[in-house]
């Protein structure tokens, strides 16, 4: 018996030492890289989005402030050259005013296709499209020598991008 009881004592004592043993250490998990959620990546969507209308706006305006300096100056060179006087300035000054128009609808034409093919901002697409066209047809009147209503087409365009813009808020 004295046995018996040696033996016990012997498994109590060494009961919460192996019990101890046997715990297993854990390490604190690894530090998850926070993952974006879907609201988040709308959240930047739209911010990058309205950046770009922004920027088209900026250029736009920009544009058709000194349109108008620029007509007068292009009016005044072909009223010269119709009197007898060519002048090769005119020319290039034509060229460059429709390359500067063609920019415009290549710019916001990459702009639609942005919009379209984001997810995020698909819905905003139905207020975008067609600025692309308008700025065609101003690049057209400015050729045909309309300059004042290619002015207009692009203050359409202006108001069209304004409006999205607000409706990205």
């Amino acid at each position: 018996m004295n046995r018996i009881a040696v033996l016990a004592i012997a498994c109590l004592l060494t009961l919460p030492a192996t019990g101890l043993a046997q715990t297993r250490r854990r390490s604190p998990r690894a530090q998850a890289t926070p993952k974006r959620t879907s609201t988040q990546a709308n959240a930047e969507a739209k911010l990058t989005g309205a950046t770009k209308v922004a920027d088209q706006i900026k250029n736009l305006t920009t544009f058709l402030y000194l349109l108008g300096g620029v007509a007068k100056e292009m009016d005044a060179q072909e009223a010269t050259s119709r009197s007898g006087q060519i002048s090769p300035t005119l020319e290039r000054n034509k060229a460059k005013f429709k390359s500067t128009f063609e920019d415009f609808r290549v710019g916001l034409d990459q702009l639609e296709i942005y919009f379209r093919n984001t997810p995020e901002l698909q819905p905003y697409y139905v207020k975008l499209v067609g600025s692309a066209s308008d700025a065609a047809t101003a690049a057209d009147q400015a050729s045909a020598g309309h300059a004042d209503q290619a002015g207009h087409t692009l203050l359409t365009v202006v108001n069209r991008l304004a409006d999205l813009l607000v409706a990205m808020r």
